[in-house]
């Protein structure tokens, strides 16, 4: 079976057979490493200048961070420490002529203060001010809060929110059968920092995060059948939501977050329902003799997007709530489309397409129904939206292995988050929080 084709029947392989989602993968608290895999050639080269109040081997580098984040939007090429002709801390050091003969467009400057960072950021060709704020220290030490300039800095750069600061997460397997470990894991956006939020010997697969960003959905299998539970991150409280006869799995939230849209195989058949988390209300939404899976919902809430194989193979449908009311067929570009994934402003959508032999991440956009493709590995799939709606996050092979991958929503440039130790699958990446 083709891979991709086994990414749109997993659900029901899995479901079926209770059989395992992985084949092999990295330990819970392993941290993924970021492998450049193809640059922009147009990047904005910028300097980022080591932040004084730091000593050389401080467990957390915030200019190397922020560098880092710049570095991994795809949009910047941070400028590399050993080319600088300074270390200026504050913008009334930097000799800005100097900075202009290494060609840098911007420089951002700082200092680690105990309870606080301060940064600014400079236009080196103009000499003017951009930036000049104090930052206090959360809960989430330095690396936090150099994210956070991170996003501040690509927002006044570029005009598009920054998502440095958010999290992933994602499903990996430690072993192989029948002593398999599956683990949920939620990792800061650039891989460091995992944190496994469930362990279980049973498949865990579908993370799904909740608009807020604070709580996850996710299949699992621990009770030896499938079940879909809901767990809040900050207090570990976890529930379970459906354990219906059968299948129970590709969980999906609404917008306002009071309902998950489910694939359920109720009447024997893999079908759409959504479910009101508040009181268990179940309505079904479609009824084809064909395998609908994998919903997403519109910004509006008003209706939800599919995969259905009901035109032979797998393809991507919408289909209006509330209403007695024909799904209409939205993917005609290529043979297979499938786990679609809508873009923060709803104008795309996200999905896995048969291209030139390769299974491999395209983007539809939902107005002129153009279709680009923005990697070009063979076995690509489970791809989600940065919050920003810049970056996507997907799950990618190379040989045996698997490994998680980032590339702007462009396609120009591609990287690799991976593990010397293993296989890691199904990203999902956090919204922002409402008015982040």
């Amino acid at each position: 079976m083709p891979p991709v084709v086994r990414a749109f029947r997993t659900h029901v392989a899995a479901w079926l057979a209770a059989a395992a989602l992985l084949l092999v993968a990295m330990p819970g608290q392993a941290q993924l490493r970021l492998d450049i895999t193809q640059g922009v050639r147009d990047a904005v080269p910028i300097a980022v200048v080591p932040f004084g109040g730091q000593a050389e081997a401080a467990a957390t580098d915030v200019a190397a961070v922020i560098a880092n984040d710049l570095r991994m939007s795809g949009r910047f090429a941070p400028l590399e420490r050993r080319d600088m002709v300074a270390r200026p801390t504050s913008g009334s050091e930097i000799r800005f002529e100097d900075w202009r003969l290494l060609r840098a467009d911007f420089i951002v400057v700082g200092r680690v203060e105990a309870d606080a960072v301060s940064f600014e950021l400079h236009n080196v060709r103009t000499g003017a001010s951009l930036l000049n704020q104090r930052l206090p220290l959360g809960a989430g030490g330095q690396r936090a809060t150099a994210h956070r300039i991170a996003d501040l800095i690509f927002e006044r750069l570029t005009g598009i929110p920054g998502a440095f600061a958010t999290r992933i997460a994602y499903v990996a397997v430690d072993g192989k059968p029948p002593a398999q470990r599956y683990r949920l894991i939620v990792a800061d956006a650039d891989g460091y920092n995992p944190r496994t939020i469930l362990e279980s010997r049973e498949p865990i697969m579908s993370p799904a995060w909740s608009p807020d960003g604070q709580s996850l959905a996710y299949v699992s299998f621990e009770s030896k059948v499938s079940a879909i539970y809901v767990q809040r991150l900050a207090s570990g409280e976890r529930r379970r939501v459906s354990a219906r006869a059968g299948i129970n799995g590709a969980p999906a939230w609404s917008p306002d977050g009071r309902k998950l849209a489910v694939t359920l195989s109720r009447e024997g058949n893999l079908d759409i329902y959504t479910l009101e988390l508040a009181t268990q209300a179940l309505t079904r939404v479609t009824s084809d003799e064909a395998i609908d899976t994998e919903p997403e919902w519109s910004r509006d809430g008003q209706s939800l997007y599919f995969t259905s194989d009901r035109a032979g193979s797998a393809q991507v449908y919408r289909v209006a709530l509330g209403e007695a009311r024909q799904a209409e067929r939205i993917t005609f570009t290529n043979s297979y489309n499938a786990r679609p994934r809508l873009s923060p402003d709803g104008q795309e959508l996200l999905l896995v397409t048969l291209d030139r032999g390769g299974y491999r991440i395209g983007v539809l956009n939902l107005q002129s129904r153009n279709l680009r493709v923005i990697t070009n590995a063979r076995q690509d799939e489970s791809p989600s939206f940065a919050p920003n709606g810049a970056l996507v996050i997907y799950a990618t092979r190379e040989g045996s292995r698997g490994s998680l991958a980032i590339a702007s929503a462009d396609g120009l440039f591609q990287q690799r988050l991976s593990s010397d130790q293993g296989d890691v699958r199904e990203p999902a990446w956090q919204p922002l929080a409402p008015g982040g």
